[in-house]
């Protein structure tokens, strides 16, 4: 009995110095970490309001409107180019303006907003003279959804409003001066969106079948009948009407019809006859350039590794190619005046902020208007890098890979970032949460799994029915790429997203548990058969898309239940934290609610946050912040990154549910 108290107290002893020395080695490590690490970043600087951005030059070329904090929210403010008389325009006191163009008068400015996330979107109009702000669509409860402006109707705005039937956007013409509202087109009850010809009529109907297909439908004018024009097949991949043609007799579409990728082909709407204008044999045709008075075809993107520009008029490039010397970066031109003598152009890089020049096509010369974070200028950002690999099955999968700066690219805490959507994708260039991330020490890998868009439909349609299977197979794939490749601990791997990409953090934890070292949920839908029965009701023109891409939630409940977390919940053995929008009208509160009640009847660690003010993401920076710093402090827990300790704005203890 002595002996085998003298071993255990000799075990005891050892374990003790033990624990003393693994926590002298982390305290090393950090220490170490923080040393080759450029400084910590301020949350604030990565993650609250730009200090300035979205500028636009009015139609008449005179001013530049643009957006920038007024007592940390976001309005819009004026200035005459060339002139220092910058003045805000608008006065919203709490949510920020995030979404604004000018009216064609060059005398207005009008902007969307919502209350508290709701998604009720309402349009608004400033006069610049008076100040005066008024709300074009005071209608309680309804969405709008601005259809079209026309410089050549600069008194006149299409907007769709589900006033009669909630499920239903009718379009409604706007008279700006006095603000009557007349019904245009009634929607004859399966339409999901519309498209304008030139002489702003209301042309094309978009349509989701019930196979889930899609069709458009097309008049001749407002007093025809509507027919069928263009059916497509459920597995072609997301299009329809980019524009009309000058002359309005043709049309340019975005489709896969015939191809792998989306092309964009113009249509003879008389004739029948079509033509292909541009093609990848892998990437969809992204976005469009055309003469904003003249209506004609001038460029064309592709989004591969990078966004790349096609030119189709001769004319631009000249233009192109003294913007190419200005600086590097992917440039988009953002905005441009009627007399397209001056352009706002943006430069897009991966390791500063985004830079904004005002070019004049005449002298061919550019003048610096701002960046939209003037205090990441000159600041050690870490490097976008494109990365591509095999998944399980052969398909090849492309992603971004961010290392942290300062740090041997080797067994490194990493964060699996996964995008919304899931019909969406991540690109190229600066996103602030990745340099947050990297800023705190940890690699970051975002990974375009299949059915993301972008990639043709090959590569969309592999992720049909494939919820919580091979679209999460493709995301442990690029784990694995990750670790094989030494990039990352694998220990050490945390699972990160919003709205799809928090389904797929819940997936992570539960379906395999031992993969990731913990998970962090933003607006994730823990059961798929509560979300789809809960969507907003003017999604239900696209439930056909849902029941095609995602399963049937009427008659395969079994099917979607199993891909639902909800239902594994007691498999989770990491901690996991939970943020949720109260006011979220496309993935409700309740489907964080029952997953958090499951987990925690199953004792179950969870952090949940609960934001009152807030709907589908956090568009306050108040509330960014404090789910940043509570995501901080989370991550470091379970990673071991670097920590900046939360101010007293950023304390998120009221919002712990």
């Amino acid at each position: 009995q002595v002996w085998d108290n003298l071993i255990t107290a000799r075990l005891n002893l050892g374990q003790s110095f033990m624990k003393i020395a693994f926590a002298l080695c982390c305290t090393l490590m950090l220490q170490t970490l923080s040393a080759e690490l450029p400084p910590l970043i301020p949350r604030e600087v990565l993650l609250g309001n730009p200090d300035k951005t979205s500028p636009r030059i009015s139609p008449d070329g005179k001013r530049l409107a643009y957006l920038a904090p007024t007592n940390d929210v976001l309005n819009v403010w004026v200035r005459t180019l060339g002139q220092p008389d910058d003045q805000v325009i608008t006065a919203d006191k709490k949510r920020g303006i995030r979404s604004f163009f000018w009216q064609q008068d060059s005398e207005h400015i009008i902007y969307i907003q919502d209350q508290d996330g709701d998604e009720n979107w309402h349009v608004y109009q400033t006069n610049l003279k008076t100040r005066n702000t008024r709300d074009l669509t005071p209608f309680q409860g309804v969405q709008a959804q601005v259809v079209a402006v026309d410089p050549n109707f600069p008194h006149e705005m299409l907007v769709g409003l589900n006033l009669e039937d909630r499920s239903l956007h009718d379009v409604y013409r706007i008279d700006l001066r006095t603000g009557a509202v007349v019904l245009d087109t009634k929607n004859p009850g399966d339409v999901a969106g519309w498209s304008v010809d030139n002489a702003m009529q209301v042309r094309v109907a978009s349509v989701f079948l019930p196979d889930g297909g899609s069709e458009l439908r097309l008049r001749d004018n407002p007093e025809s009948a509507w027919r069928s024009w263009q059916r497509w097949s459920a597995d072609e991949t997301f299009g329809g009407v980019a524009a009309f043609t000058p002359d309005n007799r043709g049309a340019w579409i975005i489709s896969s019809v015939d191809a792998n990728a989306a092309r964009l082909v113009e249509f003879d709407l008389a004739r029948g006859t079509q033509r292909v204008i541009a093609e990848d044999e892998q990437y969809d045709v992204d976005s469009l350039m055309t003469h904003p008075t003249r209506r004609t075809l001038e460029a064309v993107s592709f989004i591969r590794a990078r966004e790349e520009w096609t030119l189709l008029d001769p004319q631009l490039r000249p233009d192109f190619e003294a913007l190419k010397q200005v600086r590097d970066g992917d440039l988009s031109v953002v905005s441009r005046d009627l007399a397209d003598r001056t352009w706002v152009v943006a430069y897009v890089v991966d390791d500063g902020p985004v830079y904004y020049y005002r070019y004049d096509r005449g002298s061919k010369r550019a003048e610096l208007l701002f960046s939209n974070r003037a205090e990441l200028e000159g600041l050690k950002l870490a490097r976008m890098q494109p990365i591509s690999f095999t998944a399980r099955d052969g398909l090849t999968i492309h992603g971004y890979l961010t290392l942290p700066v300062g740090l041997p690219p080797r067994r490194l805490p990493m964060v699996l970032n996964v995008h919304g959507g899931p019909w969406g994708r991540d690109t190229w260039g600066l996103d602030p949460e990745t340099q947050w991330l990297a800023n705190r020490g940890y690699a970051v890998l975002q990974v375009n799994f299949r059915g993301s868009t972008g990639y043709g439909k090959k590569f969309l349609n592999a992720g049909d029915r494939e919820w919580g299977r091979a679209m999460h197979h493709d995301l442990l794939d690029a784990k694995e790429w990750a670790v094989r490749e030494g990039y990352a601990d694998p220990d050490k791997v945390c699972i990160y997203g919003g709205s799809y990409g928090g389904y797929a953090t819940l997936v992570g934890v539960t379906f395999t548990p031992d993969a990731f070292a913990c998970g962090v949920d933003i607006v994730g839908p823990s059961s798929i058969v509560t979300l789809i029965k809960s969507i907003p009701p003017y999604w239900a023109p696209l439930k056909s898309m849902f029941d095609k891409r995602v399963g049937n939630v009427e008659t395969e409940e079994e099917f979607l239940n199993a891909r639902s977390p909800l239902f594994k919940a007691d498999q989770i053995k990491v901690p996991l934290l939970i943020a949720q929008g109260a006011n979220d009208p496309r993935v409700k509160q309740a489907e964080s609610d029952q997953i958090v009640a499951a987990m925690r009847k199953n004792q179950k660690p969870v952090t949940y946050l609960v934001f009152p003010d807030e709907g589908h993401g956090f568009a306050r920076p108040e509330n960014r912040l404090k789910f940043y710093a509570a995501a901080e402090q989370f991550l470091a827990t379970h990673l071991g990154g670097r920590v900046q300790p939360p101010g007293a704005a950023e304390q998120w203890d009221e919002l712990l549910q």
